[in-house]
């Protein structure tokens, strides 16, 4: 998919997402893409979400964070838990995806999207190289560990990437 339909090519955000987009998300990505140039005059933007299909588990860092928030009932379900099948990973995916461009619709945003491999940067550099991306969003829950030791997807892709990548935190304002 190179493009978002309703929308030039130059004007596409691409949305990486762990999780279902929120009313309160969208309001939070359209507050940054309103106006970002201060001229008063709405930027034109859609929006290209994409879901990983998560069908690997990061045991150690699952349980390193589960361990270090205190949660301990979580950690022994990592442990025990054993990885989603991939159509159940699909299945999920999919769900969030179509919550996530419903709620962009609802806001008045053109969008789309896609469920992908459980490694997102493969999907993030074609999704570049096709050209006419504005910059990445990438959209998580808080991961102590791997946020603090660089190795969440937003670290990675601004490692990788030839574009701008902003990192929010899932149902709140906060940046990751």
């Amino acid at each position: 998919m190179a493009s978002v339909p309703g929308a030039d090519l130059s004007d596409v955000v691409l949305v990486l997402t762990e999780a279902p987009l929120t009313a309160a998300d969208v309001e939070h990505l359209l507050d940054i893409y309103r106006d970002p140039d201060g001229d008063g005059t709405p930027d034109p933007v859609a929006f290209r979400v994409l879901v990983p299909a998560e069908t690997e588990r990061h045991l150690l860092a699952a349980l390193l964070e589960h361990v270090g928030t205190g949660e301990l009932r979580k950690a022994w379900q990592d442990l025990t838990g054993g990885r989603p099948a991939p159509a159940q990973a699909a299945a999920d995916a999919a769900d969030k995806l179509a919550r996530s461009v419903t709620a962009l619709h609802a806001a008045g945003m053109p969008a789309e999207g896609e469920v992908m491999a459980d490694d997102p940067l493969p999907a993030l550099r074609d999704a570049i190289a096709g050209g006419g991306i504005r910059e990445v969003v990438v959209v998580t829950y808080p991961h102590a560990f791997a946020d603090t030791f660089h190795a969440d997807w937003a670290s990675r892709a601004r490692d990788a990437l030839q574009v701008p990548v902003l990192h929010l935190y899932a149902g709140t304002s906060e940046l990751g």
